[in-house]
């Protein structure tokens, strides 16, 4: 044990935190002579000072003894570096699964504008319809019913996946509700590779106040295979 290099490290303690010698010794109830031998290599405190000493200042009561500074291990700080790379780790794998491709939606129909997209990634897909324009015949009949319904063709298997529809006592035109219309479907389980050419589909039913009705099947194509 080595009673200079122990007064040192105490004297390197004490300045670190900014304290005088009396003020050291105030803390710990003993004298400022006291501190000044302990410092001086002609003294050292009793082992219950060097455990108040420890304590204190976050460091080993070993590494008092050999005279050398090293702040005593927190294992909060492992604790918490593990828990970070944790949360980067998790992170990493959401975002992972949360990068989405787009592929855009359009009509294959004449007489309706249709503008859309579907943004996927390998465990689900969105399917967003943000724009339906009626560009046929601009007739002037008025419907007092319509349904529009977009529909899912999967190897015959029609499955219906959202609908609007009106029904009011006012009748409508056709062009003028389907500008109404904004399909937006999230968390959809079936993911992009599952789509086949026109698997998606609108079809609109009409039923005219004069007793004449309409129906339209409006296939939806993707600009590339996924």
């Amino acid at each position: 044990m080595n009673q200079e290099k122990i007064g040192n490290l105490i004297r390197e303690i004490r300045k670190k935190n900014n304290l005088t010698q009396k003020e050291f010794a105030d803390k710990y109830g003993i004298t400022y002579q006291a501190v000044s031998k302990w410092e001086n290599g002609k003294n050292i405190p009793d082992i219950s000072l060097l455990k108040e000493i420890s304590k204190d200042f976050n460091i080993d009561i070993n590494d008092i003894l050999e005279g050398e500074y090293k702040k005593k291990k927190n294992k909060k700080i492992y604790v918490i570096v593990v828990i970070l790379i944790l949360i980067v780790f998790t992170f990493f794998l959401i975002n992972k699964e949360g990068n989405f491709s787009f592929k855009t939606l359009s009509s294959t129909c004449t007489d309706f504008n249709i503008k859309g997209s579907i943004a996927y990634n390998n465990k689900k897909s969105s399917i967003y319809i943000s724009d339906i324009d009626y560009c046929g015949n601009m007739e002037d009949d008025e419907y007092r019913k319509i349904d529009c319904i977009l529909y899912e063709n999967n190897e015959g298997k029609e499955t219906e996946i959202s609908k609007y529809t009106y029904d009011k006592d006012e009748s409508i035109k056709l062009d003028n509700f389907l500008k109404t219309l904004n399909f937006k479907i999230d968390d959809y389980k079936q993911t992009c590779k599952k789509y086949t050419k026109n698997s998606l589909y609108l079809k609109i039913k009409a039923i005219g106040v004069n007793g004449k009705n309409r129906t339209y099947k409006i296939p939806l194509s993707l600009n590339d295979n996924c």
